[in-house]
């Protein structure tokens, strides 16, 4: 009988082996991915702390980044029996398993500089990237406080210019209750956000189009024939500029579509235009005009002179803006807690220039604060360009 169990254990070990080390690899290679996963989001965080603090300084902002992570495992097993203790020692067999694991990673760190992340980090961000933030269901006026530099309202044939920025109260006033409005419409799920159409025409002589370039024509432009005239009208689409309404800009007259063809084709792409009238939710305080957003570096800079030199303060909405939701008006657009001495229960800190940062996770209005600091981890992913990677493997399992 014990040379029965002698055998089937010699040729049982052979097929158990290639099953555990089966069995771990894909644990293995799990537990690597998340924990890298979460390094890499760490470190990047902290270093947007780092910078707010810096910027606090009136110090440059500077970033690395992490081009690439290899990590190699080996995973190393042996067996044998031995005689069980006890009872029958000697005449029965006892499995013995043993093994390691051994992980070698290997990571690239590079520093983010250059002319053209450079350039990138000083150019203001276009509408679309807003866009794609504000149909995440962001508060449009977290959205606006965070990347807009200024508004520009239009009283009757001119324009006035209203800073956000907290020395200049009556501007950064007005700014505050303009934000403040259009997140009133949003709460009642009456905001519109959409790109126009712009059509554009232009005329040709017929007599000047051979056969061949109006079929090519054709293919980009709608054609339309004056005989009488002798001319070609030619007629294009194209998807414009964002504005932001209370109303479905789809209900428009033609007239009224035409005129805001018009006035779409002389704003900026670093604009957001907003065109607010009266019968529509919030219509009592109509208003037309346009934000003006700024780049990744004033934004951090903005954060940063926020906590020293520009500090934010409560201003009240307009009396004629609807209920807020939950009342929501934080007087800082991300607050911060900055203290002598580390900081227990907060989500994430950070040491520099002496102190410790962290986002104020603390107070009322912590879902506002957790989601500003989200919305500035996706501005900087849209800022960065794509990091050189060396020829290193990616996570590879060595058995």
């Amino acid at each position: 009988m014990k040379h029965t169990y002698r055998y089937l254990l010699w040729l049982l070990l052979p097929c158990l082996l290639p099953v555990l080390q089966g069995c771990l690899s894909p644990i293995t290679l799990q537990h690597a991915v998340s924990a890298y996963d979460d390094t890499i989001t760490d470190a990047i965080s902290r270093q947007l702390l780092t910078n707010i603090a810096r910027a606090q300084h009136h110090q440059p902002i500077h970033f690395t980044g992490i081009s690439n992570v290899a990590a190699t495992f080996d995973f190393r097993f042996n067996a044998g029996a031995t005689p069980a203790l006890g009872g029958l020692a000697g005449n029965t067999l006892m499995p013995i398993f043993g093994g390691s694991i051994a992980e070698n990673p290997t990571i690239s760190i590079v520093p983010i500089e250059g002319e053209e992340f450079t350039w990138r980090l000083l150019t203001p961000f276009r509408q679309n990237k807003f866009m794609l933030l504000f149909r995440q269901r962001f508060d449009v006026d977290l959205l606006l406080r965070l990347m807009a530099q200024e508004v520009r309202i239009q009283e009757g044939l001119s324009q006035k210019t209203y800073r956000n920025r907290s020395p200049f109260p009556a501007d950064y006033e007005m700014f505050r209750k303009v934000v403040l409005h259009l997140s009133a419409i949003q709460d009642q799920n009456q905001l519109h956000a959409e790109p126009l159409n712009i059509e554009y025409n232009w005329t040709l002589p017929a007599a000047s189009v051979s056969a061949e370039g109006f079929q090519t024509l054709e293919k980009e432009f709608s054609i339309y024939h004056d005989q009488q005239k002798g001319l070609f009208t030619l007629r294009q689409k194209k998807q414009g500029p964002i504005l932001i309404t209370n109303y479905d800009p789809e209900m428009l007259s033609e007239t009224e579509r035409v005129q805001l063809n018009e006035e779409a084709k002389q704003w900026d792409p670093t604009d957001v235009a907003f065109d607010i009238r009266p019968g529509g939710a919030g219509g009592e305080w109509p208003m037309k005009g346009a934000f003006r957003l700024r780049s990744f570096h004033a934004i951090i800079n903005f954060l940063g002179s926020s906590l020293d030199d520009e500090p934010e303060y409560q201003v009240e909405k307009d009396p004629r803006t609807p209920p807020i939701l939950r009342n929501e008006n934080p007087d800082a657009t991300m607050a911060l807690l900055v203290t002598d001495s580390s900081l227990p229960n907060t989500d994430l800190s950070i040491r520099s220039h002496g102190k410790y940062y962290a986002v104020n996770n603390q107070e009322s209005h912590t879902r506002w604060n957790r989601n500003a600091f989200q919305m500035l981890y996706l501005l900087f992913q849209m800022t960065v360009t794509g990091l050189p990677h060396t020829n290193v493997p990616g996570i590879t399992i060595a058995k």
